[in-house]
């Protein structure tokens, strides 16, 4: 799963009644993700960014159309982890210019 995820831009929020809503990333290129179940801890890597998620226990994956567009995971301590998903905008090519 993790290798046709590569590229897009995720954003990152954390929701939790002690913490409130936070933006941990902003739409930053994704570059994988990982568990390392050793350490229970699920790792989301970001470009200049791990976010790291300990203790996983519940996923929850939205799918629609076929798509994976968003997924959310619920940490140990009852955290909220929600990570959106989207292409990366495509600009056109410039102009060439005439010598």
């Amino acid at each position: 799963m993790s290798k046709g995820l590569v590229g897009k831009r995720a954003e990152i929020e954390i929701a939790s009644l002690a913490l409130g809503d936070q933006i941990e990333a902003e739409w930053l290129p994704l570059l994988g993700i990982t568990y390392d179940p050793k350490n229970d801890i699920l790792e989301i890597a970001l470009d200049g960014l791990d976010h790291l998620i300990s203790r996983p226990q519940d996923l929850y994956i939205d799918d629609s159309a076929g798509v994976l567009s968003s997924f959310e995971v619920i940490d140990g301590d009852g955290v909220s982890q929600i990570v959106q998903l989207r292409e990366p905008l495509l600009l056109p090519a410039p102009p060439a210019t005439a010598d």
